[in-house]
C-alpha cells in the first residue's frame, strides 16, 4: 500500500510540474519590460545631461536649452503614467499567477485522492493475502445475504431496539424473525415467531413459518409440534399453499405416499399451472403415486416374509435392525456431498464466461426442490464443490432429511435458479449422501 502512495504522489508531482511553470512563465517577461523600463530612463537622463554640457559650452542658446528640456520632460511625463501602469499590471498579474499555482497544487492532490477513495476500489491496496480473505467474504455475502443488509449485527440492534419501544409492532417482528433465519439462529427465530403467533393467532402464514423454524431446530424433522402447527394453518385456510407443500412433506417423510400425493394435489390446484413449481409438484406427485402403488403390491409378500423370518430365524431381525442403526448412524455422519463439475467440448462454447452456473441436489424421489444449491459461475468451469446441509433453501428440505439424491449442474443465460429453454445442464446418477466422489458433465441443453 506503501508503494501505492508513493507511485501516486510521484506522478500528481509531474502533473503539477507541467501547469504550474506554465502559469509562472510570464515572470520572466515582466523582468524583461522592467529592464526596458530602467533603460528608456537612464536614457532620458543622459539626453538631459547632454543638453545641460551644451548649454555649458555655448552650443545651444538659453532660449533653444529651455525649449529642448520642456519638451524633454513632456515626453518623460507621458511614459511615465504608462510605466506605472505596467508595473501596476505586472504586480497585479504576478500575484493572481501564484495564486493560481498555489490552489492548483493544494486542489489536485486533495481532489485525486479523494476521486480515488470515492469511486475506486480500495481493496486494491491490501496485501494479496487479505484481498483474498475480502473477495471469499464478498461473495459469501452475496450468494447469502440480500442486499443492504451485510451488517446483520447493526440490523439486528434496531430492530430490537424498535420492538423495545413498540412491542405490539407486527411487521417488526416479522423482520426479526427472518434476520434470526438468515443469521442461522433458529432458536431464537423459533422465539421470535412464537410471539407472532400471540400476537396474530390463527394466522396460516405465520403457523407455516413458525412450524418450518421449529423444524430448523428438530434436525429437519416437521413431526411433532411442526406438524400440529401445520394442520391448525390448513384448518384455518385449507388451501394455503406453504402449508399444503409442508403437509405433504410430512406424509412423505412417514412413508404416507397416498396422503403426501393427495396434499400435493390441493397445492398443484391453487397454484400457477404453467409456473415451473407446478411441475416440480407434478413429478412429486407421480413418484409419491408409484411408491404408493410398490408398497400396496408388497405389503403381502412382507408379511409371508416377515412370519417366516421370525419362525426359523428369530434373530434375524435383531441383526437386521443392528446393520440399519449402523447405516442410519454412519449417514447421520456424512451430511455433504462433494465432486467435480466439467462441460462437453461439443457445447462449451455456448456457455458465456458471465453466465451463471447452478449446482444443487434434490430428492431421488419425493419433492423436486433443491435440498442444497451452490451459485459460481460458467468461467469457474471445470470446477469441485461441496453441498452441505447449510446451503439448504428451506429449513425442512435438506440433504440430511433423503438417503439418496440426484446432482444437477445448470448454466442460467439469465442467471434464475427457474430453469429456462437454452439452459445447458448436467444430471448424475443417484448418490448416497456422504459420496465425494459425484462426477458430472454438463452435456445437453434445455429445449
Amino acid at each position: 500500500m506503501t508503494a501505492f502512495w508513493i507511485i501516486s504522489g510521484i506522478f500528481i508531482v509531474v502533473t503539477l510540474l507541467f501547469i504550474i511553470p506554465t502559469l509562472l512563465k510570464s515572470k520572466n517577461v515582466q523582468e524583461q519590460r522592467v529592464e526596458r523600463d530602467a533603460v528608456n530612463i537612464t536614457v532620458y537622463r543622459d539626453q538631459l545631461k547632454e543638453l545641460e554640457r551644451d548649454l555649458e559650452n555655448d552650443i545651444l542658446t538659453q532660449e533653444q536649452y529651455d525649449q529642448s528640456k520642456q519638451e524633454l520632460q513632456q515626453r518623460m511625463l507621458q511614459d511615465v503614467p504608462e510605466m506605472m501602469e505596467q508595473t501596476e499590471r505586472k504586480k497585479t498579474n504576478k500575484v493572481m499567477n501564484i495564486a493560481i499555482s498555489t490552489v492548483i497544487a493544494l486542489t489536485l492532490p486533495v481532489a485525486a485522492v479523494y476521486l480515488y477513495l470515492e469511486i475506486g476500489d480500495t481493496r486494491g491496496l491490501l496485501p494479496q493475502a487479505q484481498l483474498a480473505n475480502a473477495t471469499q467474504m464478498s461473495q459469501n455475502n452475496s450468494s447469502g445475504t440480500p442486499e443492504g443488509h451485510d451488517n446483520f449485527a447493526s440490523v439486528l440492534d434496531n430492530l430490537i431496539a424498535r420492538l423495545n419501544n413498540d412491542p405490539e409492532d407486527v411487521e417488526g417482528w416479522i423482520m426479526l424473525g427472518r434476520t434470526y433465519t438468515i443469521m442461522k439462529r433458529y432458536d431464537e427465530a423459533a422465539g421470535t415467531y412464537a410471539k407472532l403467533n400471540e400476537l396474530i393467532p390463527d394466522n396460516p402464514q405465520i403457523l407455516s413459518d413458525y412450524a418450518d423454524i421449529l423444524a430448523m431446530t428438530n434436525d429437519g424433522s416437521l413431526t411433532g409440534r411442526p406438524s400440529e402447527l401445520i394442520q391448525k394453518a390448513l384448518e384455518i385456510d385449507p388451501e394455503y399453499p406453504k402449508a399444503l407443500a409442508l403437509a405433504g412433506t410430512v406424509e412423505f417423510e412417514q412413508n404416507e405416499f397416498d396422503q403426501a400425493a393427495m396434499y400435493w394435489e390441493r397445492l398443484l390446484a391453487v397454484i400457477p399451472a404453467d409456473s415451473q413449481l407446478a411441475k416440480s409438484v407434478n413429478e412429486s406427485i407421480e413418484e409419491a403415486r408409484s411408491l404408493a402403488g410398490k408398497e400396496s403390491g408388497a405389503s403381502q409378500t412382507q408379511q409371508v416374509a416377515a412370519t417366516k423370518a421370525v419362525e426359523e430365524e428369530p434373530q434375524s431381525s435383531v441383526m437386521e435392525s443392528q446393520q440399519s442403526a449402523t447405516a442410519t448412524a454412519e449417514m447421520s455422519g456424512s451430511l455433504s456431498i462433494s465432486g467435480n463439475v466439467t462441460i462437453s467440448d461439443s457445447i462449451a462454447s455456448s456457455a458465456n464466461q458471465n453466465d451463471t452456473l447452478f449446482i444443487y441436489a434434490r430428492a431421488e424421489s419425493g419433492p423436486k426442490m433443491p435440498l442444497a444449491i451452490l451459485r459460481l459461475k460458467a468461467g469457474d468451469l471445470p470446477t469441485s464443490f461441496t453441498l452441505t446441509d447449510e446451503m439448504a433453501m428451506t429449513p425442512a428440505m435438506k440433504l440430511s432429511s433423503f438417503p439418496n439424491v440426484v446432482v444437477e449442474a445448470r448454466i442460467s443465460k439469465s442467471g434464475q435458479a427457474v430453469p429456462a429453454s437454452g439452459d445447458l445442464q448436467g444430471v448424475s446418477a443417484p448418490v448416497k449422501v456422504g459420496d465425494n466422489n459425484v462426477t458430472i458433465v454438463i452435456d445437453s441443453r434445455i429445449p
